[in-house]
């Protein structure tokens, strides 16, 4: 039986990977900020060390009792916390699954269309506000000199029931509760920019793939569909009975969502292909329609 720790166990993807590796009989723990959650993970058969993830000594030992961890906490742009878990790992071999985020892609379109599909051989030059997420990608895949196995997946638009403590995904329940307080399905500026998307099973399916299958200093874009922002947006009126959608300015999205939310995960075009992972791991995704999940 392989031993996986996973940071961020009572979210939304960590909580369904995890569900996804106790089916295939692994033993999980998570690491988890307080107590509250405590009695409802370890119902489900997940074993929990408490405490902060910024502390290096239980950093250490938490690593030390594991075969593989999976660093989903909601700290991906986190350097802190990445640097400690690779110094925790160095020289152990052990797997280090690391969760990025496609918004990596934005060009900050403002709303506009953009039909390049990214892959994982093109070299990324981002803008200066995802800079740091990809230097921390980077820094992952480059650990394999000290002797760890460590893998990036980054994710799409991701839709769907988590499977574990956290049912519901970030952007589309975002711009639902948005559309709903409006009174009509919301998209920013021109409404045409593009996001990939997944299901959160086939996602989740992927890791564990990844965990069993992945060569060391792998990376993965994970996508199975796309749509417009205008199209959710159009979606999002029909099925709450909402007046017919209509653009808001991207000042709009900045000011609900944060200059980040704003620009990039609601404005801004994030196409990729995950040919790589269907291809290496044999990952075969079942959902190609986020029409039916919003």
């Amino acid at each position: 039986m392989k031993k996986v720790l996973i940071t961020g166990i009572t979210g939304y993807i960590g909580g369904t990977i995890a569900k996804k590796l106790l089916d295939r009989n692994y033993e999980v723990t998570g690491l988890i900020r307080n107590e509250a959650h405590v009695q409802e993970l370890e119902s489900l058969g997940i074993k929990t060390i408490v405490g902060n993830i910024h502390n290096e000594n239980l950093i250490k030992a938490a690593v030390a009792d594991v075969e593989a961890v999976i660093h989903n906490a909601d700290s991906a742009d986190d350097a802190y916390v990445v640097d400690n878990l690779i110094k925790a790992l160095e020289g152990s071999h052990k797997t280090f699954i690391f969760t990025s985020g496609s918004a990596i892609f934005g060009g900050k379109e403002n709303g506009k269309k953009s039909d390049f599909v990214y892959t994982e051989d093109f070299p990324l030059t981002p803008r200066l506000e995802m800079a740091s997420r990809v230097l921390i990608n980077n820094h992952v895949l480059q650990s394999v000199q000290k002797k760890i196995r460590s893998i990036v997946i980054v994710p799409a638009m991701v839709y769907g029931e988590g499977l574990g403590i956290k049912k519901d995904s970030i952007q589309i329940p975002a711009l639902i509760n948005f559309s709903q307080k409006k009174g009509h399905g919301v998209y920013f500026g021109e409404g045409e920019n593009i996001w990939s998307n997944l299901h959160i099973e086939d996602l989740a399916d992927l890791y564990v793939l990844a965990l069993e299958k992945a060569k060391e200093g792998s990376i993965y874009y994970a996508e199975n569909g796309a749509s417009s922002l205008k199209n959710i947006a159009e979606i999002i009126s029909k099925k709450y009975h909402l007046e017919p959608a209509r653009s808001l300015s991207v000042q709009d999205a900045v000011d609900n969502f944060g200059p980040a939310g704003g620009y990039f995960g609601f404005a801004s075009n994030s196409i990729c292909s995950a040919g790589k992972a269907k291809t290496e791991l044999g990952w075969n995704p079942v959902y190609n329609s986020i029409e039916n999940f919003i």
